[in-house]
């Protein structure tokens, strides 16, 4: 007998997809999670791009599950009702010398199966976006791109894969995989569990899971990319996502509108050795500006109002690696989920899903529910019917976060709802709280009361991301 019939290592959006795959069917599924919430690694940090697929290698995994990806992503918002558009992107070429890569990327697009893919001259650029650089000579011009928010997808997931049935155990981290007879056992700083089959989608620790019950040894290079964050001030600055020709280390710093309209710039690639190094350095902060303003003129980069960095998990053959392992049956990787990765996801729960399906004969549930929503924002209602829901409910009149026009009746949703936030940055991910201009500066000690009133503890023991993390040690009384 088995705890689990499959156990997936890591809460980020590959993990979840899985499981909300997953929970289509009649099995017994947990996703183990280190941190306190899902979208604590890499899939919080990121661009929030939905790639159009020309730049991955023609008949690569990476290009295949980019398409698909791209394809499920509208439909998958408007069941899991998080926020997502297709705005287009523009990949630009400075110099005529660099057209042949230009279009080697555009023959590369259509093998691929990207569609409606074009070169635009100089002036349709220019017409199109007119504060690109004058410097430019022409853009590959790709429609079917998008942006989309990063935790409300993950959390999207999450939570309908818990209301169809899975299982999530937070602060729960795997020290040792063994291969039994059949199936797996796992320890953990929780306890031991036992699983037929285990999905290996932890991020940059995928090839510690992996090495330990596999002879065919993979490793995963944690590379960092550091960003700057604009106020919605700056966020009509371009309409398009904005890159550059891609380069050894990917698709390099893009300029775009974020899906809460935000302007994004980054990131920067670098390879480290620390699988927990998400600090912003003062050199990779000022290339991303640098790069920036080689493609995009006049950006107001005084209205930068935070930076943060995020690590991929780059694999050494620049590769997902998604499949059973030959020497460890029932051990599915999902690892070296570097970028398409957050647009590859949905496929990536399928591709999983069909493997799994195919070795455990999986039925059909009859009352899989494949709709979900999401947070009710005022700023969504008219003004009538926002007087009606506060008449209802008095806390969405209450307003916490001046900046993100944030009420106390969100935050208590994001809280008492499936999965629900723990945390200061649980709180922040669901609703946006804390998000503009002023970081947090004046709505923190109120969400603080709020959660620990909600969470029934002590405000000592409110965090900003669990574990360590606390936000007071004692009052200014106290000697």
């Amino acid at each position: 007998m088995f705890d689990y019939d499959v156990m997936i290592i890591g809460g980020g959006v590959s993990g979840c997809a899985c499981a909300r795959e997953l929970s289509r069917y009649k099995v017994k599924v947990c996703v183990l999670e280190k941190e306190e919430d899902v979208c604590s690694g890499t899939s919080k940090a990121n661009s929030g791009i939905v790639h159009g697929g020309y730049d991955a290698l023609t008949g690569s995994l990476k290009a295949k599950l980019n398409i698909r990806g791209n394809e499920m992503m509208e439909q998958l918002s408007k069941d899991l009702d998080f926020p997502f558009k297709r705005n287009g992107s523009l990949v630009l070429c400075l110099n005529e010398e660099d057209m042949p890569n230009l279009k080697a990327l555009l023959d590369r697009g259509i093998a691929n199966g990207v569609k409606d893919l074009q070169i635009l001259k100089k002036e349709e650029v220019l017409f199109m976006e007119p504060n690109i650089s004058d410097d430019i000579y022409g853009a590959l011009y790709s429609p079917s791109v998008g942006i989309v928010c990063p935790f409300h997808l993950n959390i999207a997931l999450a939570e309908n894969a818990y209301e169809n049935g899975v299982e999530f155990k937070f602060n729960t981290e795997v020290f040792h995989i063994k291969k039994r007879d059949e199936g797996y056992k796992l320890q953990t700083n929780t306890g031991e569990y036992t699983a037929k089959y285990v999905v290996n989608a932890a991020g940059v620790y995928a090839d510690k899971f992996h090495n330990m019950v596999s002879e065919n040894k993979i490793h995963i290079t944690p590379r960092k990319g550091e960003y700057c964050l604009l106020d919605k001030n700056a966020g009509k600055h371009v309409s398009k996502t904005i890159f550059a020709l891609p380069g050894k280390y990917g698709k390099g710093v893009l300029v775009s509108p974020t899906v809460h309209g935000n302007l994004i710039l980054g990131p920067t690639a670098m390879d480290i050795d620390e699988k927990e190094g998400t600090n912003t350095t003062r050199e990779g902060l000022e290339q991303v500006l640098s790069k920036a303003k080689r493609m995009v003129k006049n950006l107001p980069i005084r209205q930068v109002i935070t930076s943060f960095a995020g690590l991929r998990a780059h694999e050494d053959g620049h590769e997902f690696i998604i499949g059973e392992l030959e020497d460890a049956k029932g051990f599915i990787d999902c690892a070296g989920i570097e970028s398409p990765g957050l647009t590859s996801c949905p496929a990536i729960g399928e591709m999983v899903t069909e493997i799994l399906k195919e070795k455990m004969g999986l039925e059909k549930k009859k009352n899989f529910l494949a709709t979900r929503k999401g947070i009710l924002s005022p700023k969504t209602l008219s003004k009538e019917e926002h007087m009606a829901l506060i008449k209802e409910n008095p806390a969405y009149g209450d307003i916490i976060c001046r900046c993100e026009m944030v009420t106390e009746g969100e935050i208590i949703d994001a809280i008492r709802r499936p999965l629900g936030a723990k945390s200061l940055d649980g709180i922040k991910r669901r609703t946006r709280l804390g998000y503009g201009r002023c970081q947090a500066g004046f709505c923190l000690p109120r969400t603080m009361e709020i959660l620990a009133h909600e969470r029934n503890m002590s405000i000592f023991d409110v965090t900003k991301s669990g574990k360590d993390s606390k936000m007071m040690i004692g009052t200014n009384k106290d000697t």
